[in-house]
């Protein structure tokens, strides 16, 4: 049924059900990403940044407006990852500062917090570029103030215009970017803030939604277990899988399975629809289960995890959590240091190289897995320092860094905004000891300015970008703007690509070699730039990063 005004029930149905249709859009969404690198994410980190916001609503019991508000704020706003994922919390955010006062949300409030939201978003950003999720949301925002006073739109109608525009913005958005319209695609995370607005409406409409959300999760994906024994957890097989049905269930099929998975165990989530059913069962028996299920149709998606070794698991990382929170106390009886130093890498011998360059905390993360403001936020609260440097070391990491820093209040955090590995050990090799912060903080900057990057990866789907026809499988070199080689043989495209990189004015080459690169082939290279460079001095190093065969850094 649908409704003249919002209250906070419906709303954090309806916050939960965007979030939710995000999250099951995601992949599609990645495989927006303008580069077809294997670590296009912004589907990734924009659904991992609202999930975060989803969980803290749903540990909130009958909230009211306030509440709400400031769960899905502060869930966001920690949780951001990726430049996508900041924005997204940075909507949330003005959002909330509207209706976070009220009791109920008409379309007059609901016009005030839409254009909060945008103006909020739109502040966050340094250098605010068109045909993004920014130009969607002002596009939604535009719209919402244009009808805001026509009452002609009730509350429904108003919604669903607001998303038809953002609908039509998000189509343009190729025509505003033409490395969009080069790539046949539009922009990802406009349409990833479309997904969360479609899903939003849905529940209002008052579609059947599963609104389960799992409150945390460890490394692995795996629900947690409360702090109960592992003798009270009667049941011990979370089970979950979906039914391809051959047919869709009666009313009495239905009732019938249901009573089935109460026999069963508890924590019961059944949806049907006329094609599939979600099963979410606790059991100490899947494989009766899922005997039952196959006589409706196949499976697929089918997972099953044991709760009691999640359990015991979660025992050991309690008692190495009270152990590193123990170790934090001792050093809070040390004086801080005047400098501290965090750093994003991923890889063995990266990591290595920083740690030996003086970095007190390494975040692991990078191309893969863009930390979130809560990495950065626990770093720096285990660094004892009155300063504290962090290197991104990836321009899609840096808002994410920055948010953490505008969250601190007893300590200066400073934001090197190093975008790539390389970038990121040259500022820490250009540290001046016993300098001042301003200082250094100048002398990195400069350095940064003294390097160039090269990375080796390879295509995941074919496009065109940047004049050049890639097809899936190529290997590519890419540039600190562009991508600057392409082609079916890795030594080749290397070669071309550090020939790029390489001017007169060079005098030192890096080589990192990735996990999947053996040491004789990065020598056999190194060799090849001795020859081919006699005036540069060189470095060969295994770096251990996955997915990118080669990091390359020219000063």
């Amino acid at each position: 049924m649908e409704c003249a005004t919002l209250d906070s029930a419906l709303l954090a149905k309806m916050f939960l059900a965007g979030a939710k249709n995000l999250d099951a859009k995601k992949e599609w969404i990645n495989e927006l990403n303008v580069f077809p690198v294997p670590d296009g994410d912004t589907g990734t980190n924009m659904s991992m940044t609202i999930m975060s916001a989803a969980r803290e609503v749903s540990a909130v019991e009958n909230p009211d407006m306030h509440a709400l508000s400031k769960a899905i704020a502060s869930g966001s706003l920690r949780g951001a990852r990726g430049n996508s994922g900041v924005i997204l919390s940075q909507l949330f955010r003005g959002f909330t500062k509207v209706i976070g006062s009220q009791e109920t949300i008409d379309k007059i409030t609901l016009c005030n917090a839409v254009e909060k939201a945008c103006e909020t978003a739109y502040k966050a950003v340094m250098k605010p570029k068109e045909g993004t999720i920014l130009t969607v949301a002002r596009g939604a925002a535009d719209k919402a103030i244009e009808l805001s006073c026509d009452e002609t739109y009730d509350l429904s109608s108003y919604m669903k215009a607001i998303i038809e525009e953002a609908e039509t913005v998000l189509s343009k958005t190729p025509d505003m970017l033409p490395v969009l319209k080069q790539a046949g695609v539009v922009d990802s995370g406009g349409q990833g803030l479309v997904e969360v607005l479609k899903g939003a409406y849905d529940a209002y409409l008052g579609k059947e939604i599963d609104y389960t959300i799992e409150t945390g999760k460890t490394a692995s994906g795996i629900v947690k277990i409360s702090a109960e024994t592992e003798k009270e957890i009667k049941f011990g097989y979370c089970t979950e899988f979906i039914i391809v049905l051959n047919k869709p269930l009666t009313q009495e099929q239905e009732h019938d399975f249901k009573q089935f998975l109460q026999s069963m165990g508890d924590s019961i989530v059944l949806v049907a629809d006329d094609e599939i059913v979600k099963i979410h069962v606790h059991t100490n028996d899947p494989g009766l289960v899922i005997q039952k299920a196959l006589t409706h149709g196949s499976l697929s998606k089918i997972k099953i995890d044991n709760m009691r070794e999640e359990h015991q698991e979660k025992l050991i990382k309690d008692a190495q959590k009270l152990a590193e929170k123990q170790a934090q106390e001792d050093a809070k009886k040390t004086p801080p240091k005047e400098m501290g130093f965090i750093s994003v890498s991923i890889g063995e011998g990266l990591t290595e190289a920083f740690k030996g360059l003086g970095v007190d905390y390494i975040i692991e993360g990078g191309q893969t897995m863009n930390p979130s403001t809560e990495d950065m936020l626990q770093a720096i609260e285990k660094v004892n320092a009155e300063n504290i440097f962090i290197l991104p070391n990836n321009k899609n990491i840096i808002l994410a860094a920055q948010q953490a820093s505008y969250l601190v209040e007893d300590k200066n955090i400073i934001v090197v905004p190093t975008k790539t590995i390389p970038q990121g050990i040259a500022a820490m090799i250009n540290l001046i000891p016993g300098q001042s912060w301003e200082d250094n903080l100048q002398a990195m900057e400069d350095a940064i300015k003294s390097v160039k990057t090269g990375q080796v990866t390879y295509a995941v789907r074919d496009t065109v970008i940047d004049g050049k026809e890639i097809t899936e499988g190529d290997y590519m070199g890419i540039g600190d703007a562009s991508i600057l080689s392409v082609g079916s043989d890795m030594n080749t495209v290397l070669k071309e690509l550090l020939a790029d990189l390489v001017d007169e004015d060079s005098s030192f080459i890096s080589v990192y070699y990735g996990e999947d690169v053996s040491k004789e082939d990065a020598e056999a290279f190194g060799a090849y730039v001795s020859e081919t460079y006699p005036d540069c001095d060189l470095d060969v190093t295994f770096g251990g990063q996955p997915i990118y065969y080669y990091v390359l850094s020219v000063e």
